[in-house]
């Protein structure tokens, strides 16, 4: 099969990756957007793929805003965590879904549903071809509308983590701070345990809410929520406490103090 895969965290895209294999449908090395802009630019330059593997919230934005500029006619499985809002709108319109965290068994179901409908190879003997549900306009408008959003950024509420035993959810608001270390990112909690992030330092602090986090220096962001006190440190920088345990030491770059100072008075 032909497959797209639009997918801004690394981690997932390797498990959703891993289970195409598993299953027996990967291409080699299938293509992995991570970007609303970048699925157009590929869309507008390449054959309708058989089948999109997307999730909903990417780099640059919602994507729905790609469905509404290019007109897609293959199957499309949507990967979310918005399971409040969105997941009764799926149903209403037929849509495939998988809610985050999923496992195979999740992912093989998925797809067995698409392929029955498009009368794929595990449809069965004198299976009928019924097609798979449109995204039509109708069916994007109720989609986006059940998202909610509220004026303004959008910012993550949580990050998937590959771990020994799969993706582990981990809420935003549990992170105490994020820290760069050899150019890969993790998010640290209020036990110190480590969770290796998607992207960049600089591509994670774009998802965060710049109201919660803080940028204390080129390779940490700290979440206020932790702060517990901030001192004066030598050559025009601060030390900052945190409330975790063993409780954490931080310090600012003295170019980041102004910001710093600035950022913590709201």
């Amino acid at each position: 099969m032909n497959i797209l895969i639009l997918e801004d965290e690394e981690l997932a895209a390797r498990q959703t990756v891993d289970f195409l294999v598993r299953a027996g449908l990967a291409p080699p090395a299938p293509p992995v957007l991570r970007s609303v802009a970048k699925a157009l630019a590929w869309l507008e330059t390449h054959p309708m793929p058989d089948l999109i593997l997307s999730d909903i919230e990417l780099l640059d934005g919602n994507v729905f805003g790609l469905y509404e500029q290019f007109r897609v006619t293959c199957p499309v499985i949507f990967t979310t965590a918005y399971d409040q809002f969105l997941l009764p709108a799926f149903r209403g319109n037929g849509i495939a879904y998988l809610l985050k965290p999923f496992d195979y068994a999740q992912f093989r179901e998925a797809l067995d549903k698409y392929q029955l409908l498009a009368g794929g190879p595990n449809a069965g003997a004198g299976a009928p071809v019924l097609g798979p549900p449109a995204l039509s306009p109708e069916v994007l408008r109720a989609l986006a509308q059940a998202l909610h959003p509220p004026p303004g950024p959008q910012y993550k509420q949580r990050f998937s983590v590959r771990m020994r035993n799969g993706l582990y959810v981990l809420p935003v608001a549990d992170v105490a701070y994020v820290q760069a270390d050899a150019g890969v990112a993790f998010a640290v909690d209020a036990a110190g345990a480590h969770y290796p992030l998607a992207g960049t330092l600089a591509e994670v602090e774009r998802q965060l809410d710049p109201a919660h986090f803080g940028r204390l220096n080129r390779s940490e962001l700290v979440n206020i929520a932790f702060v517990a006190r901030v001192e004066a440190y030598f050559n025009n920088r601060l030390a900052v406490q945190l409330r975790t345990k063993p409780a954490a030491v931080l310090t600012t770059s003295a170019a980041q103090t102004p910001e710093f100072r600035r950022w913590l008075e709201g």
